[in-house]
């Protein structure tokens, strides 16, 4: 593995000891389609990790299923703040280290909102730290690496 992304990614599972499996490929795996081909999987399988900034630019990363929709407004009912905005790919690479379309689901200082329909699985694919990589995991360990609050943030 020669990913800085997907290299800090492994490391940063070796040091909390996250129960999630690895998953490299050749193709692209940015979008919900590409990721469930890659995988051979259902886009109800996926999830994906919307990254939002609020007024004061700090990162807040809503985990929807792969078919699902972030509802702004939602979050920012669930935060206690004017909706938020969706991050820029640059900020996104700025504030978690990860480029858009890679982004992992824990790994990085963010809030991270964790919609409850992403517990219906036992387990989901989320982002793998590069945009041909992603993490198989179960929700609850997904929860666990996250330090995630549950909230409906769907549209």
């Amino acid at each position: 593995m020669s990913n800085p992304y997907e290299e800090r990614l492994h490391r940063f599972m070796a040091e909390q000891q996250i129960q999630a499996e690895h998953l490299s490929f050749q193709e692209s795996c940015h979008s919900v389609a590409e990721a469930a081909r890659a995988v051979n999987a259902a886009a109800d399988d996926l999830v994906k990790n919307i990254c939002v900034v609020d007024a004061e630019g700090n990162l807040i990363v809503a985990i929807v299923k792969g078919e699902d929709r972030v509802s702004l407004e939602r979050v920012g009912q669930v935060l206690g703040i004017a909706p938020p905005r969706l991050a820029t790919a640059q900020e996104i690479l700025d504030k978690s280290g990860y480029p858009c379309g890679g982004t992992p689901s824990f790994g990085y200082p963010a809030t991270f909102l964790i919609d409850p329909r992403v517990f219906e699985k036992e387990v989901v694919y989320t982002g793998g730290g590069s945009e041909t990589a992603l993490m198989k995991v179960a929700p609850r360990e997904l929860q666990r690496a996250n330090n995630g609050r549950i909230e409906t943030i769907r549209k």
